[in-house]
């Protein structure tokens, strides 16, 4: 292949993802409580038929669901193996590039601290950076760069979480601004060694200081708190927690998160002890899937640039499985406190502001929280997010579910695998309550 592979991506397609928690809005007024009571052991028999679909007709080397009940252990169910020409079984321990799956974790780390007090949520960034300060907004999003109004609204904190700060993304912008983005190396996430036709060769900003300051200097594409458009905010909220937590994002992460919760899984590097356990990733091209990222030879086997918190990390179906768990216990995981209950009923909870636009987008109809989409109406108490690699994951804890699908191609629109999962779940859990 030239050293080139052979399936046209594009960035918009490669890494955008969202998790269509719609699905189980049909769920509200069954008697699912008394329901799932007499089931100690749900069987998940749609989720089980759509996994099995999949593997078995390899358009999947594999497939992991986590699904759990209240702070019940996971039900694992796995297919397949770690790569179409390996033997090595898929399974809770087997590592997922989990992209923009990152995002809630990003987004929980930030509400420890406005819980504690260190970050205000309509606390200006411009507070901690001060280079945002003084803001110039395109007059047409996506059009000339050098057409700019000053922005009459500070970003807050609350515009990082929600993706409403008005930033742009290099997989979403077109035009100019895109072509600024990928100039300034603010194009925060990693795919493969080799590269991989229809994506910028371009270099990444070289520490999460320098990302912030060069993202600084390129225009906003919308007014803040305007308009919701998924962008770098989440990776810009990671130099934000450096700053007011005074340690990295990522030792952050480790003191306050991952250590608590026991997610000794989840990296942004993958050390050598646990490279066995990394899947390949694939491109689905019209001959079936293309190896975009083998294990032996990722990118995720190298330090990136600096922690991407927008989508950075790779984990395992069980350490995330006990994050979800951490967020439908209120912040208690093993009888130990991690967040508390106030944070997470925050972080969980519609943090849109008043007015902001979501028609046309990925949560038009719903509401978004610290990092992932949240379930209005019917669908209260739904929170999650999914992965550019097919991955995908949500609480809810009306009903006590958590639920999490791990397995690896891109793009993720290849298949329609983010809204057949949470069908799945729902359609098990609406058999439940009809029985």
């Amino acid at each position: 292949m030239s050293g080139e592979y052979q399936v046209e991506l594009t960035r918009r397609r490669l890494l955008s993802s969202g998790l269509w928690l719609g699905a189980g809005a049909g769920l509200a007024g069954l008697p699912l409580g008394a329901a799932l009571a007499r089931y100690p052991a749900l069987p998940w028999t749609n989720v089980t038929a759509l996994i099995d679909s999949y593997v078995s007709q390899r358009k999947l080397a594999g497939a992991v669901a986590a699904m759990g009940r209240w702070h019940q252990p996971a039900r694992i169910i796995a297919r397949g193996s770690h790569a179409l020409d390996k033997s090595a079984r898929i399974g809770a321990d087997s590592l997922f590039r989990i992209y923009s799956m990152t995002k809630p974790i990003t987004g929980m780390a930030a509400m420890i601290l406005i819980d504690e007090g260190r970050l205000g949520l309509d606390q200006p960034i411009a507070d901690l950076l001060p280079k945002f300060a003084k803001q110039q907004v395109q007059v047409t999003p996506d059009g000339s760069v050098t057409e700019l109004v000053p922005a009459t609204r500070a970003i807050t904190v609350r515009h990082l979480l929600t993706h409403t700060a008005g930033l742009g993304y290099s997989i979403i912008q077109q035009g100019p601004i895109k072509t600024a983005y990928e100039r300034a190396g603010v194009v925060p996430g990693q795919v493969s060694r080799t590269q991989v036709r229809g994506l910028p060769d371009v270099p990444t900003a070289p520490s999460l200081a320098e990302f912030a300051d060069r993202l600084a200097q390129l225009p906003l594409v919308y007014e803040p708190g305007t308009q919701w458009s998924y962008s770098v905010s989440l990776d810009l909220l990671g130099r934000v927690i450096e700053l007011a937590s005074g340690q990295s994002f990522e030792s952050f992460l480790h003191q306050r998160l991952f250590g608590p919760c026991g997610m000794t899984s989840t990296f942004f590097q993958v050390p050598v002890r646990a490279a066995a356990r990394l899947t390949d990733n694939y491109g689905v091209g019209k001959a079936g899937l293309v190896p975009l990222d083998p294990a032996r030879n990722s990118v995720y086997l190298d330090r990136p640039a600096f922690p991407f918190g927008g989508a950075g990390l790779v984990s395992s179906p069980r350490d995330y499985d006990r994050f979800l768990l951490m967020l439908l216990g209120k912040g208690v995981l093993g009888g130990k406190r991690v967040m508390t209950e106030r944070a997470v009923a925050l972080g969980t909870s519609n943090l849109l502001p008043e007015g902001v636009v979501t028609a046309g987008t990925m949560v038009a109809g719903a509401g978004f929280g610290a990092g992932g989409r949240v379930g209005l109406g019917n669908g209260a108490g739904q929170y999650g997010w999914g992965g550019a690699a097919g991955t995908v994951a949500m609480v809810d804890s009306v009903r006590g579910v958590r639920a999490a699908f791990y397995t690896q191609y891109m793009p993720s629109d290849a298949y329609p695998l983010h809204a057949d999962f949470p069908k799945a779940v729902a359609a098990d859990l609406i058999a439940l309550g009809a029985g």
